[in-house]
């Protein structure tokens, strides 16, 4: 991923509102980012747990995504990311909300999915966890193109592209 300055962070988001870019908190860790490493940005806006934030490429333009957890937890004893397909505890996976962008996301549409609650997809990938009874081991590269597509496509159905 190219790198960014903050000022092409906050402009990057397709369906943030005026306040949305104002009130945003970079990650804390935004100077240190290898961005040569990142096949996306996300992380949660330490200034307030219930908003997220991702950043993919998009035709080589960063487009960006502001996104907010759902309140309360999950009673389901594990669940999947629909991002990375990672199999996580329950209350480890959180569903977000993404407002539309443009005149749908006006009229309050939005898009939601499942995703890691730290959203930390991108190292989630890389780490080979233990396998399930029945799960077999798909290569770390294969799982790194597929959560830089399905983040793409989920970035892709903000904007309005897959309905």
């Amino acid at each position: 991923m190219q790198a960014l300055t903050e000022d092409q962070v906050r402009a990057s988001f397709v369906n943030a509102t005026v306040d949305d870019r104002r009130i945003m908190a970079m990650p804390i860790d935004f100077m240190l980012l290898d961005w040569d490493h990142l096949d996306f940005l996300a992380w949660r806006d330490p200034n307030s747990r219930e908003r997220g934030y991702v950043i993919t490429q998009r035709e080589g333009a960063p487009v960006g995504v502001v996104m907010r957890a759902a309140s309360g937890s999950s009673r389901a004893r594990s669940a999947l990311c629909n991002l990375c397909h990672t199999m996580q505890p329950g209350d480890q996976v959180t569903l977000f909300s993404a407002r539309k962008a443009g005149p749908a996301g006006d009229a309050g549409d939005t898009i939601g999915t499942y995703i890691c609650a730290d959203l930390g997809c991108h190292d989630n990938v890389r780490i080979a966890g233990p396998l399930a009874p029945s799960e077999i081991r798909a290569s770390v590269d294969r799982r790194i193109d597929g959560t830089r597509h399905r983040t793409e496509a989920f970035v892709e159905r903000v904007i309005g592209g897959d309905d």
